[in-house]
């Protein structure tokens, strides 16, 4: 009979993020010496991973750091919440962070093809599945530049990593403008806007809500002439919502994200935020 414990188990288990039956298996075959079964479900897993290719990966983090006056922050998914809070997927989502810094990359592909200890991030992926046991995928990269970059991760659950990440970069300086730009950061993660200003908004979806917002009103029976009225104060609704700077602040409804920049000096220049699986 294998010489391991319960103990065993479970410490392996969180070394590899790998499950019960697995971990159990590999100390059978290893008799008990938890480096040997380690390898073992690792080299499983890499046979394995052809067969997970088609999964979905919907759980997750997202990490992010801020580096002088540039920000990166990278969503990293497998398919358990079990996995994403497990010691060995956070230090390979760290390590895809600091390759994400290291590289330079904004985008999957490039940060993908960039070298770490002598091997492109696509092979760490499928090593990193391999041990886990699970697909595990980088879905996204983002990369910010301003004179004060903020990054906020929030936790939805206190059981898992971060699963909404921010980074906002503006220009100013000072006290004041810094925590303007962390306020702002913390109420980008609570009410996602898509767009900075009004301007970033395309041309054309702006033109489907002006006709949706004037075929609306005439099918309540507006009168006509109220209607460049109704259907102006519709659009700045839609504004309202998905652009930044012209949402009611978080902290002091009174007054939009637009006024609380301006009191503070600060101009916006990007923001990106992640939500894993969203």
């Amino acid at each position: 009979m294998a010489n391991y414990t319960a103990a065993d188990i479970k410490a392996l288990r969180e070394r590899t993020g790998a499950g019960m039956m697995d971990v159990k298996k590999a100390l059978d075959e290893a008799n008990g010496d938890a480096d040997k079964a380690m390898e073992l479900i690792r080299i499983k897993g890499l046979k394995g991973a052809t067969k997970r290719e088609g999964r979905s990966t919907a759980e997750g983090l997202v990490a992010a750091r801020v580096d002088g006056n540039v920000g990166v922050m990278v969503e990293v998914n497998c398919e358990t919440d079990f996995v994403a809070k497990a010691g060995p997927f956070i230090e390979f989502a760290n390590k895809v962070l600091a390759a994400a810094i290291e590289s330079g990359a904004s985008d999957v592909e490039s940060l993908l093809a960039h070298s770490v200890d002598g091997k492109p991030v696509s092979e760490h992926v499928i090593e990193a599945g391999a041990l886990l046991g699970e697909k595990v995928d980088i879905r996204r990269v983002a990369r910010v530049e301003g004179a004060i970059v903020d990054a906020y991760l929030h936790k939805t659950s206190k059981d898992l990593p971060a699963q909404v990440g921010v980074l906002f970069a503006v220009e100013g300086s000072g006290e004041a403008a810094a925590e303007a730009a962390h306020d702002v950061a913390v109420h980008i993660a609570a009410y996602s806007p898509t767009y900075l200003t009004r301007e970033d908004v395309p041309a054309e979806l702006v033109e489907t809500e002006r006709r949706i917002a004037d075929e609306t009103a005439r099918a309540e029976g507006k009168p006509e002439a109220a209607l460049t009225k109704i259907v102006e104060g519709r659009l700045t609704g839609f504004f309202k919502e998905g652009v930044l700077v012209d949402q009611a602040f978080a902290k002091d409804a009174k007054k939009s994200v637009a006024q609380v920049l301006k009191e503070a000096g600060v101009e916006p220049k990007q923001f990106a935020r992640f939500r894993v699986g969203a």
